[in-house]
């Protein structure tokens, strides 16, 4: 036995040694500094202990096997039932300590969730999913609510929003009463509400920017119809003092709890209802200024000058988000005038986001560049020969299915048509074909010229010189543009079949970046999707239950649910002139693991 010892310790000795040694010998190399530490900190105490009952303080500790920092703890760290005036939660060396900075309820249970919060003092790594409760009185709520929260429109999952629990069945309640019990959803957008006493409950989730736990008009909501009841299926006498002397997670562990519902699915939804009002007023030339607004505007407000009451502009052009309004300026009067002065007559939200009409003096004032003399002569000499700027897309090559578009720089007071030429190449003799040339909006900058292409033909487009005069009668020069059409087999095509078959379903063709490319509503034989480029697509429906062929969101006053949208669970690879045919069953999959995970962001990150 002593011999064994005296030769292990020898051994011990020359291994020393020869580290020793081969340390000395090295010492051009220096510190390595070792493996990076990945390891989050470990809790090693807990007062009171977690799962603690008859909690009569307002402090709890948590101490670590390092020093520790605090992050985020603001989006982190989540108190339920929630408290009207957060708990201060601090980091000291190795410890935690909560300090609430209220009474605490008689006979309640309380969880407090740090997320991510808590991390090491160096790497910052943090301890996941860590939660504390306690009971204030002799018993410990251990019920549980999970499920996975869902954005309406393209189910994407969202992060970092709060899901609650009211006793009270009435909607009402989310306008007026904090939530019972909450928790916050992960990247995935799954959620998991602690320490529920035995009940029934309705269940939402909340975008809380108003951080009162209660819904206000603009904020984002997902209702659930059903009136939920939790239980858990596995129970368990303990003796007291062994349950006293066990945590929260071990006696889960002992018992293999399982709780329910844990599958609930709750589709988050932002109702079309927009603060309205009036941002600025920008001028950066002297011949229009633009009216900015926070949301779509649904009619043109009046612009009265002060203090004449003329006719301002002679034409009016908005934004295709209709949050821009652009007045263009004809009198030279107002042209030349560093600063016009308006009364504003527009519509504003009140508090509950109806509309009012409000009126606003505004100014839009002009202010001169600092230019050189040499450089204010030539733009001087541009606006001389200035002519209408003609923008267009005829260019190859062109898609079949895609109108010729015709951009112009300012309004459009007159177009002859007849000097506006179509032809289709013969060889190279050009043959005059009919063509439709229209507006497409009252700002007449944005023309369509439409007609019948033929794949694989060479066209010529031709607009003569002064066949457009812009409001302030610049015309344009001579515009020739030659383009060619993609033959057939550049294309594909696709037919859709849906089962079960739903006459109000819409079908959308999306590209990698889930964006739409084609909307076509369904057909009962199967919906023909036509001169798609050979590549990879994603496809979606939704119900569209108002019959307006767009896809409408919720309403929380009426409980109307947003319109249903299913994904198609695969990528949809097209070739080169070939037709495909696909079957989407779009009920068999549950909705929450259709979407293809190449596609499938956190909506709570999309700008």
């Amino acid at each position: 036995m002593f011999g064994r010892v005296n030769i292990i310790c020898k051994l011990t000795m020359v291994v020393g040694f020869m580290s020793l040694a081969y340390s000395c010998a090295n010492r051009g190399i220096g510190p390595q500094g070792g493996p990076k530490d990945s390891t989050p900190p470990v809790v090693v105490k807990e007062t009171p202990a977690n799962g603690s009952v008859n909690f009569n303080e307002r402090r709890v500790e948590i101490f670590f096997n390092e020093y520790i920092q605090l992050d985020k703890v603001s989006e982190n760290v989540l108190i339920s039932p929630p408290q009207q005036r957060p708990p201060e939660v601090k980091a000291y060396g190795k410890k935690v300590m909560v300090t609430f900075d209220e009474d605490l309820r008689d006979s309640t249970t309380y969880t407090i969730d740090f997320g991510s919060a808590i991390c090491d003092n160096n790497e910052k790594n943090p301890i996941n999913g860590y939660s504390f409760a306690f009971a204030t009185g002799d018993v410990i709520d251990s019920l549980e609510v999970s499920g996975q929260l869902l954005n309406a429109e393209d189910l994407n999952p969202l992060s970092g929003i709060v899901v609650g629990i009211h006793q009270n069945p009435d909607d009402s309640a989310l306008t007026t009463i904090p939530f019972t019990r909450i928790a916050k959803t992960d990247k995935d957008g799954f959620f998991n509400i602690k320490n529920i006493h035995p009940g029934a409950y309705r269940i939402y989730a909340l975008g809380d920017v108003s951080k009162d736990y209660v819904y206000q008009p603009g904020e984002g909501v997902a209702l659930y119809d059903s009136i939920i009841s939790p239980f858990c299926n596995s129970e368990l006498q303990l003796d007291t003092v062994w349950k006293d002397s066990l945590t929260i997670d071990t006696i889960k562990q002992v018992l293999n709890k399982v709780c329910e519902p844990a599958d609930l699915v709750l589709m988050y939804f932002k109702e079309n209802k927009q603060r309205q009002y009036f941002q600025r007023a920008i001028r950066d030339e002297r011949h229009f200024f633009h009216l900015y607004f926070a949301a779509p505007q649904d009619s043109l407000p009046i612009v009265r000058p002060l203090p004449n009451d003329t006719t301002t502009a002679d034409s009016v052009s908005v934004n295709p988000t209709k949050d821009t309004i652009t007045y263009w300026l004809t009198d030279s009067l107002f042209i030349m005038s560093d600063t016009l002065t308006f009364e504003l007559t527009y519509q504003k939200s009140d508090s509950v986001y109806e509309l009012q009409w409000q009126k606003d003096t505004i100014y839009a004032v002009y202010r001169e560049p600092r230019i050189s003399e040499k450089a204010k002569a030539k733009m001087e000499l541009n606006k001389q020969v200035k002519h209408v700027e003609i923008r267009h897309t005829a260019r190859s090559p062109f898609e079949i299915y895609a109108p010729l578009v015709i951009k112009t720089e300012t309004p459009v007071k007159t177009m002859t048509v007849d000097s506006v030429h179509l032809y289709e190449m013969l060889d190279t003799v050009p043959k005059s074909i009919p063509f439709e040339i229209m507006p497409v909006d009252s700002s007449y900058m944005l023309w369509q010229v439409t007609h019948d292409w033929k794949a694989d033909t060479n066209y010529k487009f031709e607009i003569d010189s002064a066949a457009v005069t812009d409001i302030y009668d610049n015309v344009n020069e001579a515009v020739k543009a030659n383009f060619k059409t993609r033959t057939l087999d550049e294309y594909s095509s696709i037919i859709i079949k849906i089962d079960p078959f739903d006459e109000r379903a819409m079908l959308q063709i999306l590209d990698d970046k889930d964006k739409v490319i084609k909307t076509l509503p369904a057909v009962a034989e199967g919906t023909k999707f036509e001169y798609l480029s050979p590549k990879s697509y994603y496809l979606r429906i939704y119900l569209d239950l108002n019959g307006d062929s767009i896809w409408t969101t919720g309403d929380f006053a009426t409980h109307r649910h947003p319109e249903p949208v299913y994904y198609f669970s695969s990528k949809l690879t097209l070739r080169a002139n070939w037709d495909f045919e696909e079957t989407f069953e779009y009920l068999t999959i549950p909705v929450e693991k259709q979407k293809p995970k190449e596609i499938k962001t956190d909506a709570s990150k999309k700008k």
